[in-house]
Formats: structure tokens, C-alpha cells, sequence
């Protein structure tokens, strides 16, 4: 799983470096998508497909499912790694994202996130305001 996070800059062709510890987790492709917070979601080929396969079993009946899969899938593109270690972000997720000058790669479980910095750093501001539920630390450290 990948972690830690990176700032680069996205350049005048949309493209963002995939920091070098994080090449191996998507070297077979990845797919792009819309993410929650106003971040991007990257995730490995084989992770998407099990989304994906989450995605069209969720009720079509039911107005909140269909909202999150137009959400969701609509945005999504595949991405491969350059030689130079960089992926093309497409111009609607770029601006979904606001990915305009500086940004963060986050790693997270079973993904990648692509963060406007200043969005990036209201967030972290925001998370260290409140902190977790006292289970939820009890549940991850014991």
C-alpha cells in the first residue's frame, strides 16, 4: 500500500508526477476518477475493476446510487506512466480538482490522491480539529 505524500506542480500539459515510491503500486495502469473533499482518486487497474464491479451492483432503483455512480464513474480515465514518471490529468478533472499550480500525492489504502495543496493543507487544518472518535483510535491502535 502506498503512503506518504509528495508536492509537485501540475505542468502547462496536465501532467503530475507519480512520486517514485508510488510507481511500482500502478505500474500496469490506473484509472483517474473524481474523489470525495475535491481531490482525485487514483487507483491500480486491478482495484478499479473490483470498484467497478461494486459499482454496477448498486441498486438502480435507488436515487443516492445512481447519483454516486454518475459522480464517480463518469470522471474516470485511464492513465498510464510516462517515461519521464508523469500521468496526463484530463482538463475536466483537473478543474474538478482545482489543479492549477501546486499539488500533493497522497498515498492511501488501496489508492492514490491527487489534492489541490492549499485544499490539501484546509483539510489536514480540518482533521486536526476534530479529531477521530475514541473507538476508532481504540479500533486502529489497540
Amino acid at each position: 500500500m502506498p503512503f506518504g505524500e509528495f508536492q509537485y506542480s501540475v505542468d502547462d500539459k496536465g501532467r503530475v508526477i507519480v512520486p517514485p515510491p508510488f510507481r511500482e503500486f500502478v505500474e500496469d495502469g490506473m484509472v483517474v476518477t473524481r474523489g470525495m473533499e475535491g481531490c482525485l482518486y487514483v487507483f491500480p487497474l486491478a482495484a478499479w475493476r473490483r470498484i467497478e464491479e461494486k459499482l454496477t451492483n448498486l441498486p438502480l432503483t435507488d436515487h443516492a446510487s445512481r447519483n454516486f455512480v454518475r459522480f464517480f464513474y463518469s470522471g474516470a480515465a485511464k492513465a498510464k506512466i510516462d517515461g519521464a514518471g508523469r500521468i496526463t490529468i484530463p482538463t475536466t478533472l483537473r478543474t474538478f480538482a482545482g489543479l492549477d499550480g501546486s499539488v500533493v500525492v497522497a498515498g492511501a489504502p488501496n489508492r492514490l490522491e491527487i489534492w489541490n495543496e492549499a485544499r490539501w493543507l484546509t483539510n489536514l487544518t480540518e482533521v486536526q480539529s476534530q479529531p477521530p472518535a475514541p473507538e476508532l483510535l481504540r479500533e486502529l491502535v489497540g
